[in-house]
Parts: structure tokens; sequence; C-alpha cells
């Protein structure tokens, strides 16, 4: 900038607010600062000048996995907000690890970004000191923490999964299996509950078959092999995630099983396999959305207590949980 300024004949504060649209600069000073600019190819330094504003207009997502279509979707959601208030967006994968994800948000926390949307790698609200001493607001995702309360984006978990157990009794099926996540996360937890529950509450005859990840093909084939024989074999799967749900196809595949499929999460394709997948939508794109208005809600002065935002599930009804005729040998 000092360069511009004995170039142009003017002070370096003249320069200043050229390049800052600042009024108080006559038109013909402003050209002569404007053409030596492109002369010397001077380029403002907005870094340090966010630093003196106390904002750098930089948010954080940080997720599970970025190679699962659902956080790659919340992610381009966010980014769209962020985009339309003039922001970027750093993406980051605590890969499920409480640990990393700590080390993820400290880190952002100190490059001094505005806010952050997690998904949590568990429910321990693990950088609660670094985020209070840094008033660094923040918003989670598709899972809750316990700790300090902070707004918070879910999707309707027990809604989704009484949906998909519904259709399947409606269609005839009463010997119906769980395949749900890890049940350290909170959303497989809640499914498996919800299975549990509406199972028992339309009084199915047989207990409730529940298994929990997390899953493999061969996990997978190892359940399904017992529960497919005797005298009350299973007709229908319900499945806890999208990964689960390409675990139980293949399995279903291999052991040539004619069983009706709900998953929980559409996935790319579905309409495309024979028969096409019936699945409880959630919808990334809208929670990523909200989460991303909640958190610029907050930036621009919302002090209100923290809210917990539970978004709709919709059962997508495709073929797979029509019942099925055995397969030829």
């Amino acid at each position: 900038m000092a360069d511009v300024a004995a170039e142009a004949h003017v002070s370096v504060k003249t320069v200043s607010r050229v390049v800052n649209h600042e009024p108080g600069v006559r038109p013909d000073t402003a050209e002569r600062v404007r053409a030596v600019i492109e002369r010397l190819g001077f380029r403002r330094h907005d870094g340090a000048r966010l630093m003196r504003q106390g904002r750098t207009f930089t948010i954080a997502l940080v997720v599970e996995d970025l190679a699962n279509p659902f956080y790659s979707q919340i992610g381009a959601a966010v980014e769209r907000e962020a985009r339309i208030r003039q922001h970027q967006l750093i993406t980051a994968s605590a890969e499920g690890s409480p640990s990393r994800e700590r080390a993820v948000i400290e880190a952002l926390v100190g490059r001094r970004v505005d806010g952050i949307v997690v998904v949590p790698a568990d429910e321990s609200a693990s950088s609660d000191a670094v985020l209070e001493a840094s008033h660094t607001p923040i918003v989670y995702m598709d899972r809750p923490v316990r700790g300090t309360p902070r707004d918070t984006v879910l999707s309707d978990n027990q809604g989704g999964i009484r949906s998909a157990v519904e259709h399947l009794v409606a269609h005839g099926h009463r010997n119906i299996a769980f395949y749900g996540d890890d049940p350290a996360f909170w959303t497989a937890r809640q499914r498996r509950d919800a299975f549990v529950a509406t199972h028992e509450g339309l009084g199915l005859p047989s207990s409730p078959r529940v298994s929990m990840g997390p899953h493999t093909v061969g996990s997978v084939r190892e359940t399904l092999i017992p529960w497919s024989a005797g005298p009350e074999p299973i007709s229908a799967v319900i499945t806890g995630n999208n990964r689960i749900t390409l675990a139980v196809l293949l399995a279903l595949r291999e052991l040539r099983l004619p069983l009706s499929l709900v998953g929980f999460d559409d996935f790319e394709l579905a309409a495309l396999i024979d028969p096409p997948v019936t699945v409880v939508h959630q919808d990334p794109a809208a929670m990523g959305q909200k989460a991303a208005q909640q958190l610029f809600a907050r930036l621009l002065g919302d002090e209100s207590p923290a809210q917990t935002v539970v978004m709709p599930t919709r059962l997508i009804v495709r073929a797979s949980g029509l019942r099925r005729a055995p397969l030829g040998r």
C-alpha cells in the first residue's frame, strides 16, 4: 500500500479509502490511485482487514466421514448458506474419533473461525471449555451432546423407523429383523429402540430380532442364515443406515434369500436395484441448511435459549417392502 501511495503521490490513508470504497477522496485522485493499483498489481490483504474487525468470515463443518453421501449433502447445503452470506466454509472429518474431533475443533477455534457446525463423534461435549473461552457459536447436527445446551438439528429417527415397520406390517409381514449401527452412536440406539417399541406396540407374534453393528456383509450373513430358517423365519429386514443397507443387499444376493427390505437413508441407485428399495428418507440438505441458518442467527446476535429442531423423515415407497416369492435355484 505504501508503494501505491508513493507512486500516486497521496497518503497511505487515501489509498486505504480507495481500496475499501470509503468516501472522502476526490474522483480524479481516486482514479489516479486505481490506475497505480492496476499497474502495480496491488491486492488488498483481506486477512488483516478482517482481523481488525474481529471476524474472519469463515465457518467450519466437522463431520464423521466426508466420503459418505449423507455428509456430502450436508456439506453442500452448509456451503450454499455460507456463500449467500459471503463466508468461506472449512470442512473437516473427525473420522468418528472423539479425540480427533476435539483436536479439529480446537484447531479451528485457533484459526478464529466465526462458528462451527458439528456432527459429534459421541455424546460428550469434549471441547466445551475451548468453545466457552473463545465464545465461538456451535450447532450440533444429527446427534445431541450432553453438557452445555447447544443448538441442535436432529432427524425424526423414531418416526422414520415406525413408518418402516408399519409399512412392512401393512404388506403382511409379521417376522421382521432390524440391523442397526454401532450402539455407541445415539442415532443407532434411537432407531433400535424405535423398532423394538413399534414391534411390541403392534403386537407382532415373535420377539424383536435385533443385530447391532458395526456390520459387514459377513456379520449380516451370519445372522440371516438362522433367522431365515426354523419355524418362524423372518420375511423382512429393516436397516439402520445406508451402509448397512448395502451390506444386507449383498448378503441377500449371496444367500439368494427373497426377503423384503426397508432401509433408513436413501442412496444413489436405490430406484434402479431389482426390486427398487423402499427407504426412510432423511433430508440431509434441509438439515444442513437449518443448522447453518441457526449458526448465522447466532453470529448476528441471537441470544435466545438453545433450541433443538427435529426434521421430519419421509417414507419413499418403491417395491422392496412387498412380500416376495422364493427365488429359483
